[in-house]
C-alpha cells in the first residue's frame, strides 16, 4: 500500500505537471471507485488544477473549488501517460483501469489509476472541500506537520494500551504512517512491536520520535524526482526489515521474523529489537501444530 513517502512523491511528480493545466476529461472505467457522485466527476471537465497536495495517505487535486481526493488503498496505483489512447477504455473483465484524467493540449496527455487483485479498494471522491471525505476528516496529526513535535507525539501515545505497531497504523491517531513504515521506524527506534504504547518511557518515546522523522524524511528523499512508475520499485529496496523475512538484518545480521495476521503480516529483528527472543505467531503455531 502507498504510504506517506510513495504519496508524498506522487504528489511532487503529479504538482510538476497538472498546475495550470486544464482537465480535458474525466473518465470513470471502475464505478465501484467512485464513492461520491455529486458533483458528477465530469464536473471536473474544463477546469483549471491549482494545486496538488497530501492528506496523509490521501491525495487530494484542486481545480477551480473542486478536488479529486484519491485513495489508492492497497493494491492501487497511478499511472502517467505522455499520449492517452484517443479511443475510450472498456470497462469490465481483468482491466486493472479504475479512472483516466486527460488533460488538454495536443499531446493528450493524463494518467490512469489501476487497481490489481479481485479485492478492490481504491476509493475516489470529487468534493467542495476535502473535509467531505470522512477518511480526511478522521486523520490524526502528519508526521510533516510544522507543529508536530516531541510532546504532541508523546500526548498521542498517552493512554493508549494498544500495541505501538497498531498505533502507529491508525490513521486517527497519526496520518500517513501504514504496515511497512510502522516496521520500518521500530527497526530504527530498536523497538518491539508488540511494546504497550503507554508503557514507553521518556526515552523510548524519544527514541521512537526520532525514528518516526528520519525514517519518513529519508524515504521521501529516496523517491524525490522520480517518475511515479519507479516509486514502489524505490520503496521495497528502501526497506530494512519489511517484506525481507528469512534476510539477515542489515545492522546485525540476524534472520528477519515475522508475525502474521488475517490480512498482514509484521517483520522484524529479534536482535534488534526484542532481545534476541522471537514473538509469538499464533497462527503459524496453528499450522504446526
Amino acid at each position: 500500500m502507498p504510504e506517506l513517502p510513495e504519496v508524498e512523491a506522487l504528489t511532487a511528480f503529479l504538482s510538476e505537471r497538472l498546475t495550470g493545466r486544464v482537465i480535458a476529461e474525466v473518465r470513470p472505467v471502475a464505478i465501484s471507485a467512485l464513492k461520491t457522485y455529486d458533483p458528477p466527476v465530469t464536473a471536473l471537465a474544463g477546469l483549471t488544477v491549482g494545486a496538488v497536495v497530501r492528506h496523509g495517505k490521501f491525495l487530494d487535486i484542486g481545480a477551480d473549488g473542486l478536488h479529486l481526493v484519491v485513495h489508492l488503498a492497497r493494491a492501487g496505483w497511478l499511472r502517467w501517460r505522455e499520449h492517452l489512447p484517443e479511443e475510450p477504455p472498456k470497462p469490465g473483465g481483468r482491466n486493472p483501469l479504475a479512472l483516466r484524467v486527460r488533460l488538454e493540449g495536443p499531446d493528450g496527455d493524463g494518467f490512469d489509476l489501476t487497481e490489481a487483485g479481485t479485492k478492490k479498494g481504491l476509493a475516489v471522491y470529487v468534493v467542495r472541500d476535502a473535509e467531505e471525505v470522512p477518511g480526511v476528516a478522521r486523520l490524526g496529526p502528519d508526521p510533516f506537520d510544522p507543529d508536530f513535535d516531541l510532546a504532541r507525539f508523546r500526548s498521542l501515545l498517552g493512554g493508549e494500551r494498544r500495541r505501538i505497531k497498531g498505533v502507529l497504523r491508525d490513521q486517527t491517531v497519526l496520518a500517513g504512517v501504514g504496515n511497512a513504515y510502522s516496521d520500518e521506524v521500530l527497526h530504527v527506534a530498536r523497538m518491539s512491536p508488540y511494546k504497550l504504547a503507554a508503557d514507553l518511557s521518556d526515552e523510548e518515546s524519544a527514541r521512537l520520535f526520532e525514528a518516526l522523522g528520519t525514517t519518513l524524511r529519508e524515504a521521501v528523499e529516496r523517491s524525490r524526482g522520480l517518475a511515479a512508475g519507479e516509486l514502489k520499485a524505490e520503496k521495497k529496496l528502501g526497506m530494512r526489515v519489511h517484506g525481507r523475512t528469512g534476510q539477515p538484518c542489515p545492522v546485525c545480521g540476524d534472520t528477519v521474523r515475522e508475525v502474521s495476521f488475517a490480512d498482514s503480516s509484521l517483520q522484524y529483528c529479534p536482535t534488534c529489537q526484542t532481545g534476541g527472543k522471537p514473538l509469538a505467531d499464533r497462527r503459524l503455531s496453528r499450522l504446526l501444530k
